[in-house]
């Protein structure tokens, strides 16, 4: 029952992004019918396509005009058509946003692209390790006199991208609540992670942000908010950046050196960070829970992929389910009243193909003409 139930979307199959912001739509509630290419190849056994859950899957060969013909007639019947392909690959396939939007002028077009539909770079490869450069966010990521660090595909495709379209999508489909009328949603991943970059930006305008490097609060200059490997060597993070809970993390790490009451000097930070090196090697990664964690020092072990999921707190919150098997993520964010929920699992590609033209109003008569041409 979440607070998009009711809301009907229509996701050309893409990968990355894409399929991140229908999950995020599906998730909600919204009835996601996902449509692959016809004949492609699964890269792994659908069950563990944890980004294709909550929705229906149909093939449709997109180079016949039959199958073109078919999604227009869905097209008519939806709220909003979500695809993630280079500028004019729509437009060429015959289902560009005039196409579809004259088809049904109410309809939201998201559109999800790495460099926007326009622009010097618009139609060139590209993936989110070149988007983040772009918008200046990777040369942030990374240590004094080191190399810039890919935040795996986080900032561009899923921040930057999936969900910022889904929420281009959302707030496009409440204007037309209002006005009636669709429009088309371009969210391009340099957009995106610029956008996230914002209060860098600003604090780079005010000349509180070095240009440079390892040099900053946030970025592993300053001793009081970065990772520090333990006696185990596991890692625990520490984020003390208000100065009462700085004064606890002196506190909780023994440190009674009045030098260290110089928070904010820069100058100090790195003999600081070699002295907090030295001092959370002593002690394992459980024995630094034991004295830090549930206090105010802003502290939290640095998990793994399989420790995750059994922390407390998260197990308390239900932060990840189990769907068939698999381990996975659970719906976020949540909502007192109209809950998210999953469900499906991820279906086999193409698997309601025929189901989902049935419940479109096609009839039996052409859903065999559309086999007979093999557009499905």
């Amino acid at each position: 029952m979440g607070p998009l139930q009711g809301v009907k979307i229509i996701e050309v199959g893409g990968i990355g992004p894409g399929p991140f912001c229908a999950m995020m739509l599906s998730d909600m509630g919204a009835e996601v019918i996902r449509i692959e290419r016809k004949g492609q190849a699964a890269l792994t056994q659908p069950k563990f396509d944890v980004m294709m859950r909550n929705r229906r899957s149909m093939e449709i060969d997109l180079r016949k005009p039959e199958g073109v013909a078919a999604v227009l007639k869905m097209v008519e019947q939806v709220d909003a058509l979500q695809e993630g392909f280079r500028p004019s690959v729509m437009e060429k396939l015959g289902l560009g946003p005039d196409v579809c939007l004259q088809r049904n002028p109410r309809l939201v077009y998201g559109r999800m692209t790495g460099w926007g539909q326009e622009g010097p770079l618009a139609k060139v490869a590209g993936h989110d390790i070149n988007y983040i450069s772009l918008s200046g966010a990777l040369h942030t990521f990374c240590r004094k006199g080191q190399k810039p660090v890919a935040p795996l595909n986080m900032v561009g495709d899923f921040g930057g991208g999936g969900m910022l379209l889904a929420f281009g999508i959302v707030c496009a489909l409440y204007e037309a609540q209002k006005s009636g009328q669709g429009q088309v949603v371009d969210a391009a991943m340099v957009d995106g992670s610029a956008a996230l970059m914002a209060m860098i930006y600003g604090l780079r305008a005010s000349g509180f942000w070095k240009d440079e490097r390892g040099a900053n609060l946030l970025d592993s200059g300053a001793h009081f908010y970065d990772t520090y490997e333990t006696a185990d060597g596991k890692y625990i993070s520490v984020g003390s950046l208000e100065p009462q809970f700085y004064e606890l993390l002196l506190k909780h790490t023994g440190v009674d050196d009045p030098d260290f009451k110089n928070q904010l000097d820069p100058k100090k930070w790195p003999e600081f960070k070699e002295k907090n090196t030295e001092i959370f090697k002593t002690k394992t990664r459980d024995q630094w829970c034991e004295i830090m964690e549930g206090t105010d020092v802003c502290f939290a072990p640095v998990l793994s992929l399989d420790e995750a999921p059994e922390h407390p707190h998260n197990k308390v919150r239900n932060t990840f389910i189990e769907i068939e098997g698999v381990r996975q993520p659970a719906p976020a964010p949540r909502f007192s009243r109209t809950a998210p929920e999953i469900k499906n699992p991820p279906p086999t590609p193409g698997e309601n193909t025929e189901q989902v033209l049935s419940d479109f109003g096609f009839h039996t008569e052409e859903i065999e003409a559309l086999k007979k041409v093999e557009a499905i």
